[in-house]
This record gives structure tokens, sequence and C-alpha cells, in this order.
């Protein structure tokens, strides 16, 4: 999807346009917490009313998750049934005090290739996906393009629950009525910090490395702990050792970004790949920095199908034990005070003072010094009262 500078500001003019017409005149105030509620089943509990604002920090840039490339595919008879076209999405956290978590926000090209509608002039063509994409990309106002680390401003019209969370979209309808709206409320506004997690914060021991819904999630429908408590934020995943690499392909479809880490005690997870390169897969232990997810593949349950879309890889490098060869030199402790010196010289009068500060090991002042490079470095001890 590559245009102009030109070309691209007259589509994102068009696009504020119709943002225009769609604006409402008032939205209530939303909270993430709020939103992302859950039953014990995890299901949503939400019951608020549209539109809505939502505010937080974007955690990525909006082409870091999926493929927005036009590609209108026409309903063709059920040909092209369930084949999406371009897609788009971002994740954004809480910041206001008192609330926590965070949301997707998603679209898609094609919904009328969804089985329920069926129908071609419910998708958006080419054109009009590409205003759509950039309408929700930049600023309206600045024209600046969205980054991680953007405070913004959600204005939701739809909001559905699919994979464990509730996702503000379009409900599956180009009509702009059901538009959402991205506004910048400060640039540059920086990024949270990770919270700092392991698998046993997660998951529990338990299952097939090849069979993921065997894997134990710990899942609590009051969000004080296990994934939902992490659903939608930054976070530090420490720890971890790649089982599989198949999915450490940034060219791969969103499904086929997947790979399978554990924590080497019994604990498995998936960790999805951005649409950038990470580098090669580590053959090692390492930690992750991303934004925990859910996908539970359903829309009617979600206590399962955790995972972390990966930002950042720190490989976890062993510590070095330096073994180096040293001179001990000790002397009695007594009340005198003395100065150690030095000479490399055996027939010079000129004497150095050794800085190195004496520890007290079994009753004797004893300093560490390394190996002079001349062997016949001398030393004294020089009473200084």
């Amino acid at each position: 999807m590559v245009m102009s500078f030109e070309s691209a500001a007259r589509q994102i003019a068009m696009a504020i346009a119709f943002c225009a017409v769609a604006a409402p005149a008032l939205a209530q105030t939303e909270t993430h917490a709020a939103l992302q509620a859950v039953n014990s089943v995890g299901a949503s509990t939400w019951n608020g009313s549209f539109p809505f604002t939502l505010r937080g920090v974007l955690l990525c840039n909006p082409d870091e998750m999926l493929d927005a490339t036009p590609q209108f595919l026409p309903w063709a008879n059920g040909a092209n049934q369930y084949r999406m076209g371009g897609e788009w999405q971002v994740a954004f956290q809480a910041v206001d005090p008192g609330d926590r978590g965070g949301t997707m926000c998603w679209m898609g090209q094609n919904y009328g290739n969804q089985p329920w509608i069926h129908e071609s002039d419910l998708s958006y063509d080419n054109e009009a996906w590409v205003r759509e994409v950039l309408r929700l990309s930049f600023d309206p106002s600045s024209l600046r393009q969205y980054r991680a680390g953007d405070l913004i401003e959600v204005t939701a019209r739809q909001a559905l629950f699919y994979g464990g969370k509730r996702n503000i979209n379009e409900g599956h309808d180009i009509d702009p009525a059901f538009d959402f709206n991205i506004r910048l409320v400060t640039p540059n506004y920086g990024l949270p910090a990770p919270e700092v997690i392991t698998l046993a914060d997660v998951m529990l021991p338990g299952g097939s490395a090849d069979d993921p819904a065997s894997w134990p999630a710990i899942f609590d429908p009051t969000r004080a702990t296990g994934g939902e408590h992490y659903q939608g934020m930054r976070v530090r995943l420490n720890n971890l050792t790649l089982v599989t690499t198949n999915g450490w392909n940034p060219t791969n479809s969103w499904a086929m970004r997947r790979c399978t880490v554990t924590d080497n005690e019994g604990r498995f997870f998936w960790l999805r790949h951005p649409r950038f390169s990470l580098g090669a897969a580590p053959a090692g232990r390492f930690d992750a920095v991303g934004i925990f997810n859910q996908e539970s593949g359903s829309g009617s349950q979600g206590t399962n199908g955790y995972e972390l879309f990966v930002q950042q890889v720190i490989p976890q490098e062993p510590p070095v034990l330096g073994i180096a060869n040293t001179v001990a030199l000790s002397w009695p402790v007594s009340g005198a005070a003395y100065q150690l010196e030095s000479r490399a010289d055996v027939n010079s009068t000129e004497w150095s003072a050794v800085t190195n500060r004496p520890a007290e090991i079994e009753g004797r002042n004893t300093v560490l010094v390394p190996p002079a490079p001349d062997p016949h470095q001398v030393y004294r001890l020089r009473k200084t009262n």
C-alpha cells in the first residue's frame, strides 16, 4: 500500500470528512477495566452503552500486528468465505488512575465474506479500505502517523467480545455510523514500564508441548491474578526457551506467527512474532517484552488462549566467572600502621605505594595484587607511625 505523501494527505482529508459526519455530540468515558470485565467462563460482562471514549498509551505501531494491504475479495457464492483481505489492529494500555488493563482495536476489509453476512457490497473495496486505514493510522489534526508510546483517545461505537476480550471494532459493518476514531492526546507520551512476570504467574505445569489445548492457564474472573491480570498490557516474560521455531518469521500470516515456549518447569505458552524482524530465533534462554494478549478462539468463553505478542527479545547471557592470577601479600595485624610499597627494579631506590586497601583475614592484613609484567617485582612494608 505505497502512495505519495500528497496522495495520502488527500485520502486522510477525505477520511476526516467521513469522521466529521459520524462524530457523536456526546460520548461517555469508559475504563479498560470495566470494558474487559468477565464472568466465571471468561465471557464479557460489560453492559455499557455507545458511544464511549477510552484513553491509553499506544503499545505498537499500526503495522506491527496485521497486514493492512488492500485485497478485496468478493463473496462469490462462498468461494472466499472467511477471507478477510486487509486487516488492521493496535493495542493501547490504561494510564488513568484506578484503571488497569488494555484493549485491542481491530478492523477488517472483507466483512461480506463472513457466512452470516455473505454479501460483497458489505465489504470495503480497495480504495475505501485505504481511506479507512489512513483514517486510523494518522492523527486527523496534524496528519502525524500514530506510533508506539503516543497517548491516544479512542471513540467507540461498537465493541464485540471474541477470543477472551472485548475488542473495539466496527461490528463487521462498513456503515460510517459504526466507525471508531482515534485522537492524539500527547505525542511521544512514553511506553509504560513492562510488568515483569514468569510463566508461573499465568500458567500451571502440565499438558503436552504439542497440544496447546492441554496447557492449564491460570484464569481468575476477578482479574486479580493469572492471565486476566495482564491482558492487554506490556509485560516482560522471563526465563523462556523455544520449543518450536516454525513461526519465528515476520513474513508469515498472523495465524502462522506462533511459537511454543517453556520455562523448563513443565509450563508451555504461545509467543506470537511481529511483522518486523526480531533476529534469529534464540537458541538458549531469553526474556521477551511485548503485549500480553488472549486468543481463546471463542465468542462465548475466555479461560485460555493467553499469549505474548513479542516486540523485543533479551537473551539471558550466563555470568562469566573471572579467574586471574594474583599475588597475595599479608602481614600481622598490629597497632602500628604500615604502607605497602613496591618497585620493579631491584636496584632502584624509588618506591611506589600499593593503593589496594588491605582486608583483615584471620588476623592478617591481606592485599591481592595482579602479577606485575616484570617477575622481579619487589615489595616492602614502610612504617608510617
